[in-house]
């Protein structure tokens, strides 16, 4: 029987950098299953010998990451909703934290990331972080990683080029409305889509004109 020093050692794979899959992020079916033969095949002092109850929580959790990865408080959650004690719960939970397969950080930059390319903008991104268990300061660090990279401008720009091709041709009132409907879905900033609206029309006023 192996070590789990060993197994870790010589399967460094094991660790998640990227999580769900359920919503277009990241695939990470390799990994869970090297740490579900991990956890079933190697037994530690202290580590990995449990009572009956975490076993099945801990197949039970693991289930849930199989399906889609998940920050460890919707992940809790999840497990509490299926009837096991909140001290199981935590035990499991933290146990699979230690070993990487948790990562609410990564979790968090992936889930930004899978946000920025719907277009969504700075509020509808913390909204979707904190709708999918992202500890919500946690998810505030994560939006504002990602407005200083300048991930927001681009997705507002993204965001009214589509309406602004999609709508070509009609009323300008009927854009328009169109236009800030959808830029209110996705939580964008009214400045941000301010400016991103007045430079994109202009372009197209001045294409028109060329022709």
């Amino acid at each position: 029987m192996i070590s789990a020093e060993d197994f870790l050692q010589n399967n460094p794979a094991s660790v998640v950098d990227n999580p769900d899959t359920s919503d277009g992020v990241d695939d990470t079916h390799t990994s869970i299953d090297m740490l579900h033969h991990a956890v079933q095949h190697v037994e530690v002092k202290g580590i990995f010998q449990r009572s009956d109850a975490e076993n099945k929580c801990q197949e039970a959790a693991l289930r849930l990451l199989d399906a889609a990865q998940r920050p460890s408080g919707a992940l809790r959650e999840r497990l509490i909703a299926k009837e096991f004690s909140v001290e199981t719960v935590d035990t499991v939970v933290n146990r699979l934290m230690n070993l990487g397969l948790v990562d609410d950080e990564a979790y968090a930059r992936s889930a930004v990331r899978y946000c920025v390319s719907r277009s969504l903008g700075q509020s509808g991104t913390l909204m979707e972080l904190k709708r999918k268990g992202v500890d919500a300061s946690l998810a505030m660090q994560a939006v504002q990683e990602a407005q200083e990279e300048g991930a927001f401008i681009e997705s507002a720009y993204a965001l009214v080029e589509r309406v602004a091709k999609r709508t070509r041709g009609l009323d300008k009132n009927v854009r328009l409305r169109r236009l800030w409907s959808a830029a209110g879905r996705k939580g964008h900033s009214p400045e941000l889509i301010r400016q991103a609206q007045y430079e994109v029309f202009n372009a197209e006023t001045s294409e028109e004109e060329a022709e």
